[in-house]
């Protein structure tokens, strides 16, 4: 009687462990990894990197050259089953088990935010009418003249190493609700 009741203390305190990781993960911070050369020279593949979830579950804007976690599917809407799936898939453990090749979440900049009418051309992007000044980048991109304008509740999204992103060129501006986190720190 002793054994089973320490056995099932034991599970329990295993579940309460795995029920407080999950939401940790969920809603905190998640580790999580980079996949591609896009944002280099910031980020390379396989960097290990920290997510904080904190910013997109209050429901905050992220800033002018902060790096998010996107879901690339702009057109669909982005449900808790969606957080769900990204955090069991994409996080350090999962991935030392079987890998993920699901590239439809993206770590991207913010280059605009809502209200925000931005010029893309000759290698430079003007943002309201000023050029803004990017160290970060790669190398000079190469891109066709785009005007976008930023619309509510969205963000407009570029990886670093311009010619080779994936970003918001190709799928338009993002939805707040396809922000899944900003990055803080590799490891």
């Amino acid at each position: 009687m002793r054994f089973l009741m320490g056995l099932g203390s034991w599970i329990l305190s295993l579940a309460a462990g795995i029920i407080a990781a999950l939401f940790i993960t969920l809603f905190v911070v998640q580790p999580t990894y980079v996949e591609g050369s896009s944002m280099e020279p910031t980020l390379q593949n396989k960097d290990k990197i920290l997510i904080n979830k904190v910013p997109s579950t209050l429901n905050r804007v992220p800033d002018y050259g902060d790096i998010v976690v996107i879901d690339s599917r702009v057109r669909e809407p982005h449900s808790f089953e969606d957080d769900l799936s990204y955090n069991i898939k994409h996080n350090l453990i999962s991935q030392l088990f079987v890998p993920s090749n699901d590239n439809r979440y993206w770590i991207k900049r913010v280059i605009g935010k809502a209200g925000d009418t931005l010029e893309l051309r000759d290698g430079k992007i003007l943002r309201n009418g000023k050029e803004i000044q990017e160290s970060y980048i790669k190398e000079k991109a190469v891109y066709p003249k785009i005007t976008v304008k930023v619309s509510e509740n969205q963000v407009y999204v570029m990886g670093d190493n311009r010619n080779v992103s994936r970003d918001s060129r190709e799928i338009g501006c993002v939805p707040l609700s396809h922000v899944l986190g900003k990055y803080q720190f590799k490891f």
